[in-house]
């Protein structure tokens, strides 16, 4: 049984007596490190703090934290936490899930949790591989990448996380970096603090299985020239010298330099469109290596909008429904239910 906390918690309020094993130099302690930074300044106890999570290396965040949380199987975390944001609203329920556990066997109730704007908070750490499974391809693989599964290359179109949380009309939607440890915890933090559903893709560094996938992105000596950080009601710039940004040509978003345009044409960050077709447009911004036309790759909230969670739904739907207008009597003598009889005749019988 969790012992009770006293508040204010310290991040060493929140680590568990569990050695952590993960492997040198992987990603996932930085983003340990930073939740246990976000979670001391919520001012909540750790009784409220619930972390769920399916497979992978990701699956053991729950052990590595002072508060409670457990394990599911493969693709069952989301599934799991719904249940539990339901019986338990008042609960902080994260789930920790990576690429292969979140969107192969957990896609489609990751897909409903969104829609449903479900009060959790999803944190998806996309290394690309299996790390777990020794090195197999993942939703988000690159095509070319070699791995075991795919020794020749991977061919399929990888997944988009963030084009499928916003294709699902998730409430928040945000991507940050593993080392990036400042943004990295602001953005958790944002996530932490938003009422419905919140979906974090976090680029994390597989040492062993994926090294340096996203060096592009996290490189101090190149990152500036690759991505572009966004903030709400700020242009869009980037560039190791400001000097470059983006602009929306029709429905086209293209980089210009800003010594040739005009600052009024830059692009201004709106989180809070409630048609998500920018933020479509910035999901899909992708950095090309020695590609003139690369666009720099969003980093930040790409949307952030308000709307009743679903346990309040749940809620005000019980509330309004009078029981005693139900004649479940009446409905089964409708004809349309059925029941189940054996030795049935062979015409009703599926073939």
């Amino acid at each position: 049984m969790l012992a009770s906390s006293s508040l204010p918690l310290l991040p060493k309020d929140l680590a568990s007596d569990c050695e952590v094993r993960w492997c040198p130099g992987c990603g996932d302690f930085s983003i340990l490190a930073q939740m246990k930074k976000v979670l001391s300044v919520l001012g909540l106890p750790r009784e409220r703090m619930v972390f769920v999570s399916g497979l992978g290396c990701a699956g053991r965040f729950p052990y590595y934290l002072n508060t409670y949380g457990f394990q599911t199987i493969h693709g069952r975390a989301v599934a799991v936490a719904t249940g539990l944001k339901l019986a338990r609203p008042e609960l902080l329920v994260w789930v920790i899930t990576g690429d292969g556990d979140g969107l192969s066997a957990g896609g489609n109730h990751l897909l409903h949790a969104m829609r449903r704007n479900v009060d959790i908070k999803v944190i998806l750490i996309n290394n690309e591989v299996l790390g777990r499974s020794k090195g197999q391809s993942s939703p988000t693989s690159r095509v070319g990448t070699r791995t075991k599964s795919n020794p020749l290359g991977t061919f399929d179109t990888p997944l988009r996380p963030l084009s499928v949380a916003l294709a699902a009309e998730a409430t928040f939607v945000a991507r940050t970096v593993d080392v990036d440890i400042d943004h990295l915890g602001e953005t958790l933090l944002r996530a932490a603090r938003h009422r419905g559903a919140a979906f974090v893709e976090i680029y994390q560094n597989c040492n062993v299985f994926n090294p340096d996938v996203f060096a592009y992105a996290s490189d101090k000596a190149v990152k500036f020239d690759n991505v572009v950080y966004v903030e709400h009601g700020k242009p869009m710039i980037f560039g190791k010298d400001r000097d470059r940004g983006v602009r929306l040509n029709g429905l086209t978003l293209e980089v210009v330099s800003r010594s040739q345009v005009a600052s009024s044409e830059l692009l201004l960050h709106d989180e809070t469109l409630a048609e998500p077709i920018l933020a479509h447009l910035l999901a899909r911004m992708t950095y090309q290596p020695d590609d003139p036309t690369s666009m720099p790759e969003v980093m930040g909230v790409l949307r952030a909008v308000e709307r009743p969670p679903h346990h309040d739904q749940v809620e005000a739907h019980q509330t309004g429904c009078d029981p005693s207008e139900v004649d479940l009597a009446a409905f089964y003598a409708t004809g349309e239910t059925w029941t189940y009889e054996e030795n049935e005749p062979p015409g009703n019988q599926l073939p």
